[in-house]
Order: structure tokens, then C-alpha cells, then sequence
């Protein structure tokens, strides 16, 4: 990359609007529990990818596609306010905009559901009208709040363009993800419950199981996978190698978008060429500042406070 120039990141994913309920403790099934503090975030895993590449110093491209009613007018604003090229976002007639109902507790866990509507409409062929501004990319970002079929069709155009792609597999699908798609990855960011998911493992092994889990992941085809294991760090598994980096120290009050902001600000740091353990350190630094607030995309560091974060690379 030449000196000065911004690293071309395109990112084809969702577009969501978070209804959020802060209280002291989740509930169990059938329990309600009262006091919980409201608020609405603008969301969706690929926007919110999109915005913390964007923060991180990316040239951003987003590929999705987005209702026409009240919600989605605000998030296309929110993103064009960020700076993200939307020539590729598709707006839908007909579906609602993405909505995700979210409740947080007080100790920054989360609970998320998603809602069927205009994100379910993105399809290979939209992705293919993209195809020049995917060539021209450092690093293709990509999650699972869209339909697979899309997500199969940029992993194979990039591979064809020769672009690096990073998937973050959330969330996870019952039985995996099929072999080609995992071939195609240039690294894989899932978080411990994904990744044993994705192997069909139980959750809550602990270190080990994440380990055993990478190794298969690995072994599948895929070149690098970083699981991340918030406050435990992230693991790193290539061919023949793996090794823990270290969370850095914060307190957290709201994880929701912490997988996000990871994928996000290691895409533009891929884009860079930054060899993989700078990448995590750079990422890993700018999630720790996105769990020490509130919200998704407001939650979402710029490239300096991210620099200024000691890091374990």
C-alpha cells in the first residue's frame, strides 16, 4: 500500500436498528424482569463492521440492502455520515429494515434476537454488481445476518479477484458451514460458543475445547482462525501454530458489537498488510475501548485511541 493511502475494505452484510433494555440481570425463559433502562442504537453486524473499519482508517464499501421505510432512511444517513461508500446498498420496497431487540445486563452481557425483514433479501447477484469495487479491496468482509447463498457467492468472487476474506460466523448455522465456503477464508473471527458450534462441540470447554476447536477449524481449510474469548483474549490458530493474545485490562459495560468492532479494525489492518499478530493487537485494542461503552456503532473507536492503547502484539 502506498504511504498515505487509505486501505479499501468492503464489507457485504446487515443493516440493523437495536431496540436495547438495560437491566441489573437477564431473564430466565418465562420471567420478566421490570427497572431496565431503553434506548435505540443503529446496528446490523455488517454496519456494524463497516463503521468501526471506517473509524479504524478504512476506505469502506458496503454491500446490503436496506427497507424504505423510517428505520432504514436513518440508518443509510448514519452510515453516509460516516463517511462509508453506499453505492452498493440495495433499497427494498415492500420488507421492513433490519430490527434487532437486545437486552444487556449489568455486567455487559447480552441477549440478541433478530427479526426477518430487508437483509434477507440480498442475493448473489447483488454481490456480483459489486465485483469491481470487491477487486479493488485490501480485505472482504463478511457475517451470516444475510442469506448464505450471498455470502458463497463473495467468497468465490474474491477468491476469483484474488481478495483476502475475513468471516465472522455469526450467527452460527445449525451444522456448519460447508467445506468450499471454509477453503475460501483467509481468516475465520468466531467467538467461543461459535466456534464450537461450528465443530459440532459442546460449549464451555474452556481453553482447551477452544484450542481443539481452531485446530479443526484449521484443518478444514480455513488459513487463520481467531476465536475471541472476551476478557480470556483471542486465540490463534494457523497450520502447525497457535497462540493466545491477551485481553487488555477494562471494565466492561456492554459487549454487544465487540465481535464486530475485532472484525472490523483487523479487516483495515489486513487491508495494510500488517502481519497477523500486529492485526490482532490493533484489533484487540480497539475492542477493548468499544467494551468500556455503550451502544453498538456509537461504541466504535477512531484509529488514533485505538494507537494509543498499549497493545500485546
Amino acid at each position: 500500500m502506498k504511504p498515505g493511502k487509505q486501505p479499501r475494505v468492503v464489507v457485504v452484510g446487515s443493516s440493523n436498528t437495536d431496540f436495547v433494555i438495560r437491566s441489573q440481570r437477564l431473564p430466565a425463559p418465562g420471567q420478566t424482569v421490570l427497572g431496565g433502562d431503553f434506548a435505540i442504537h443503529p446496528g446490523g453486524k455488517g454496519a456494524n463492521q463497516a463503521v468501526a473499519a471506517a473509524r479504524a482508517g478504512g476506505r469502506v464499501s458496503l454491500v446490503a440492502c436496506i427497507g424504505v421505510d423510517p428505520h432504514g432512511d436513518a440508518a443509510f444517513a448514519r452510515l453516509q455520515a460516516e463517511g462509508i461508500h453506499l453505492d452498493h446498498v440495495v433499497r427494498q420496497a415492500g420488507r421492513p429494515s433490519g430490527v434487532a431487540l437486545i437486552l444487556v445486563d449489568a455486567g455487559g452481557e447480552n441477549m440478541i434476537s433478530v427479526a426477518r425483514s430487508s437483509n434477507d433479501e440480498l442475493g448473489p447477484g447483488d454481490v456480483a454488481a459489486a465485483r469491481r469495487t470487491i477487486r479493488s479491496a485490501g480485505c472482504l468482509v463478511l457475517q451470516l445476518e444475510v442469506p448464505l447463498p450471498a455470502v458463497e457467492a463473495a467468497v468465490r468472487l474474491a477468491h476469483e479477484e484474488g481478495v483476502r476474506v475475513v468471516l465472522n460466523p455469526a450467527p452460527a448455522p445449525l451444522g456448519g458451514l460447508p467445506p468450499p465456503l471454509l477453503q475460501g477464508l483467509f481468516a475465520l473471527t468466531p467467538n467461543a460458543q461459535e466456534a464450537a458450534e461450528l465443530t459440532g462441540q459442546r460449549a464451555g470447554g474452556g481453553p482447551k475445547a477452544v484450542e481443539r476447536a481452531a485446530r479443526r477449524l484449521v484443518a478444514a481449510g480455513v488459513e487463520h482462525v481467531l476465536v475471541t474469548c472476551g476478557a480470556a483474549g483471542v486465540c490463534w490458530a494457523r497450520r502447525g501454530a497457535l497462540r493466545w493474545f491477551p485481553a487488555l485490562p477494562v471494565e466492561a459495560v456492554d459487549t454487544v458489537g465487540a465481535g464486530d468492532c475485532f472484525t472490523g479494525t483487523l479487516a483495515v489492518a489486513l487491508a495494510e498488510r500488517q502481519p497477523m499478530d500486529r492485526a490482532i493487537g490493533f484489533a484487540l485494542a480497539a475492542a477493548a475501548l468499544c467494551v468500556s461503552r455503550h451502544g453498538a456503532q456509537p461504541a466504535m473507536p477512531r484509529r488514533q485511541e485505538i494507537l494509543q492503547l498499549p497493545r500485546h502484539d
